[in-house]
């Protein structure tokens, strides 16, 4: 925990804000693609360790454009499910953790894809299958009391969670050394990041709603107090917002405690108790 802490006060500044964003227009244009050319990606964008080593190192990154589904209504159902998911965990963990968490799955995949060529010699394609379902296991973990409507029958995201999760291990157990290779390698981020960290904890829709809605008054009073003037001239009415060289000064013979500018400060006409009374 106190790791990810220090990276943030390092690194915090060059997290992408509205990550997922961007990943689903690489899911969108992957699709699109397969629209045209359906071994487009698998020939020149998966993840292909024996290809990468050839020279194709922009495999390291085009293995992200593979949509979640075939099919133009899942696949826009599911490209839009994950940017929820995504976009919520962003708000909930922030910026900065969200792309930690994000990025070391996708490094996860590299080295499974390595490892795999490494061990058995041979090269398999891999996408970002596992990535996305590391996605939705932490959305889990995080919201285990959020609903989805599965052929429209509520159910709650634990119990999705508990059914992905034995999936997982069943293709665990049941796989050879390629599947179990690339389940546990993949979910690295998951395994590493998520259960290590004090982001592992229950959290209801309501709490986040609560969040966010305070970070936006924060930031509402931030603007506020930025939008404020802290000195204005009894006389003339300027302040530092018209000219921030402005010098202002107390005038301790007035009432009021008023202040002036530098221009008027030795020429204006003392204010008594009673004619503050009366401008009243």
């Amino acid at each position: 925990m106190n790791f990810f802490r220090k990276l943030e006060r390092k690194f915090g500044r060059f997290a992408i804000p509205n990550l997922m964003y961007y990943i689903i227009m690489m899911y969108a244009a992957g699709f699109v693609m397969s629209l045209f050319n359906p071994y487009f990606y698998v020939q020149y964008l998966a993840l292909d360790a024996a290809a990468i080593l050839r020279g194709q190192v922009w495999r390291i990154v085009t293995f992200l454009v593979c949509p979640p589904q075939s099919g133009v209504l899942f696949a826009l159902l599911a490209m839009y499910l994950y940017y929820s998911i995504g976009s919520t965990l962003e708000r909930v963990w922030g910026t900065f953790r969200f792309n930690m968490f994000f990025f070391m799955g996708v490094l996860g995949h590299i080295i499974a894809a390595f490892l795999v060529y490494g061990v058995t010699g041979f090269s398999v394609p891999m996408s970002p299958y596992y990535l996305n379902e590391s996605l939705f296991l932490a959305f889990a973990c995080t919201f285990p009391e959020m609903q989805f409507l599965l052929i429209f029958i509520p159910i709650r995201a634990k119990y999705l969670g508990m059914m992905y999760g034995a999936l997982l291990v069943y293709s665990f157990l049941t796989g050879g050394i390629i599947a179990k290779i690339e389940i546990v390698v993949s979910m690295l981020n998951f395994i590493i990041f998520f259960l290590m960290t004090r982001n592992y904890r229950k959290i209801s829709p309501k709490e986040a709603v609560r969040k966010q809605k305070f970070k936006n008054e924060m930031q509402k009073a931030q603007i506020q107090k930025i939008l404020l003037t802290h000195h204005k001239c009894a006389v003339c009415g300027r302040t530092e917002k018209d000219d921030p060289n402005l010098e202002f000064r107390y005038c301790s013979k007035c009432a009021g405690n008023l202040e002036y500018c530098m221009d008027h400060l030795y020429t204006h006409k003392h204010v008594t108790e009673e004619e503050l009374k009366d401008s009243k």
